[in-house]
């Protein structure tokens, strides 16, 4: 895993990434626990597949295995809590009711600018519970980020439907969506 610093935020922010420059890239965002060892073995397993990760680089891939260099995606993973972790659901929920959403959208989006600076033609996101939700507000946040797939997470307040009417979305939630939300009613 390489350890990385984005800038064009409101400030610079840590990430992680895997994955050959200029291959398509694939962000991928934390749950409420953080960027701990699940979603580093998540991005692996997506860098494997092809997609550069901005979160694990030096972690195995599917059935243990290092993705080979030259077959291997981007995939970069924002440290949306700048390194805390919550190590129960008590701290979890505290650092998540501290997070400044809008302000990790915006991350988000500079972490789609990284990816394209570095030369990924095309770059999408997911996310896992928070990390869904934080996937919507960054896919219509971000003309640079093309398609989602949020797990669990909405969080309407962060995005307009209308703005995701032509970006692919592939949602996995318990909730409906939104009328007007792409897989909405």
């Amino acid at each position: 895993m390489e350890a990385v610093t984005v800038t064009g935020a409101p400030a610079p922010f840590p990430a992680y990434v895997m994955g050959e420059k200029g291959n398509p890239a694939v962000i991928v965002i934390q749950e409420w626990w953080g960027v701990n060892e699940e979603i580093k073995k998540h991005a692996a397993k997506i860098a494997a597949e092809g997609y550069r990760s901005a979160a694990a680089a030096n972690v195995l891939g599917p059935r243990g295995r290092h993705c080979r260099r030259t077959t291997c995606r981007k995939v970069l993973v924002p440290d949306i809590y700048k390194g805390k972790l919550g190590v129960d659901k008590e701290e979890a929920h505290h650092l998540m009711s501290n997070l400044d959403f809008p302000g990790a959208v915006d991350e988000i989006a500079a972490a789609a600018v990284h990816l394209k600076a570095e030369g990924s033609p095309t770059i999408g996101i997911t996310g896992f519970c928070m990390g869904g939700a934080l996937t919507m507000g960054g896919l219509a946040k971000s003309a640079d980020i093309k398609c989602g797939a949020p797990f669990y997470g909405v969080n309407f307040g962060l995005f307009d439907c209308a703005v995701l009417k032509d970006k692919p979305v592939q949602v996995s939630t318990r909730s409906l969506l939104a009328p007007g939300c792409p897989g909405g009613g």
